[in-house]
């Protein structure tokens, strides 16, 4: 699989690196929101590790920005946020428009693995 994570954070990218390349699959990152849309315009993944809590350009904008060009549902997104509140429904929220899934940070190793695993089994079925 090819996986791109969109994160300010650079331990988060290195972080996610790490895990996908142990797992086998092809990385690529970008260190923030208007950098991550437009690889993912330009560029095909199959899931996309996404911060919802960015400067200047935040996850949901990346959201709202693919889901207005209709290619929310083209790739599948795990967004990432730093708030345990509310994980539920804004899941809820978003799955409903077409996000994979959310995952609360910090997010530890086995959790990035069973996401990773998810969408994988999701592809191959």
């Amino acid at each position: 699989m090819k996986i791109l994570a969109v994160d300010d954070n650079e331990d988060i990218i290195k972080f996610i690196e790490m895990t996908v390349s142990v797992l086998g699959h092809e990385f690529d990152s970008a260190g923030g929101g208007k950098a991550g849309l437009e690889k993912i315009r330009t560029e095909k993944f199959d899931m996309v590790f996404l911060d919802l809590s960015m400067p200047d350009f935040s996850g949901m904008d990346v959201v709202n920005a693919l889901d207005e060009d209709g290619c929310l549902t083209k790739q599948k997104i795990v967004l990432f946020t730093a708030s345990y509140l509310g994980v539920e429904d804004l899941e809820k929220k978003l799955v409903a428009r077409g996000v994979h899934s959310v995952l609360a940070k910090p997010a530890d190793i086995d959790q990035i693995i069973e996401k990773i695993e998810a969408v994988e089994s999701e592809i191959n079925s």
